[in-house]
């Protein structure tokens, strides 16, 4: 996640910050492999859980839907992958 911290724009950066690097394709690659496998990691996590408590699988993935980190998680990608900059929410940037 420490390059990650590269890709963004933070909020409330003051005009005397100096600019961020712009990141190289490699870094936003990588990036994008670390989001995809923290996403996967969670789904896996839930589903794994929901089974040992014998919940339906598709009751779990209705959770997983609504699920607010892989919101998070969806925003980052396609920002990404868009080249668009974007903020990380305050408890993640820290």
């Amino acid at each position: 996640m420490r390059a990650l911290l590269w890709l963004v724009t933070t909020q409330g950066a003051s005009m005397s910050d100096p600019p961020a690097a712009p990141a190289s394709e490699q870094e936003i690659e990588a990036v994008i492999a670390e989001l995809e496998q923290y996403r996967r990691r969670i789904i896996d996590d839930a589903l794994h859980i929901a089974k040992l408590a014998k919940v339906p699988k598709q009751v779990t993935m209705g959770h997983l839907e609504k699920h607010p980190e892989i919101h998070r998680i969806d925003a980052m990608l396609t920002a990404l992958r868009a080249g668009e900059p974007f903020a990380l929410p305050a408890s993640t940037a820290e």
